[in-house]
């Protein structure tokens, strides 16, 4: 089990791993063995997962997501199979306690009294400046 909130808790047969061949420098090394890691994990079908948490992170997966539901993380900057599977998990593991968090919600206010006459005078202080502005009567330009 992978602990991600003290409620939430994904079983590691929901997680999918698959390593394939890194692109970037390595030398031979790169053309060889195959250590990065694409770690696919079902979010739209995840029993582990709460309804509005599922909601929220298939919003925030962004282009992580398949068409099927699906976040998929790709995982190249470290050179070890053992080093980019700890963290493809992390960053699964990181975007689901965001999603997690229950946003808070947005409390309508109203401006005060004072701020409302003082945008009032500034918008009247304002009219006369640019009225003041305007041509000189008698004056030919």
């Amino acid at each position: 089990m992978i602990r991600i909130t003290s409620q939430i808790a994904l079983d590691e047969r929901e997680i999918e791993l698959q390593f394939i061949r890194a692109s970037g420098p390595g030398g031979q090394n790169v053309n060889k063995v195959s250590t990065a890691v694409q770690l696919r994990f079902d979010a739209a079908h995840s029993p582990s997962l709460p309804e509005d948490a599922r909601a929220r992170l298939l919003r925030m997966a962004g282009n992580r997501l398949t068409g099927d539901g699906e976040i998929v993380i790709e995982a190249k900057r470290h050179r070890t199979q053992e080093r980019n599977k700890q963290d493809a998990i992390k960053r699964l593991v990181e975007l689901i306690q965001r999603a997690a968090e229950k946003p808070k919600p947005r409390i309508a206010t109203k401006p005060t009294k004072a701020s409302h006459l003082r945008r009032l005078e500034e918008k009247q202080r304002r009219s006369v400046t640019k009225r003041e502005r305007g041509t000189v009567a008698g004056r030919q330009g």
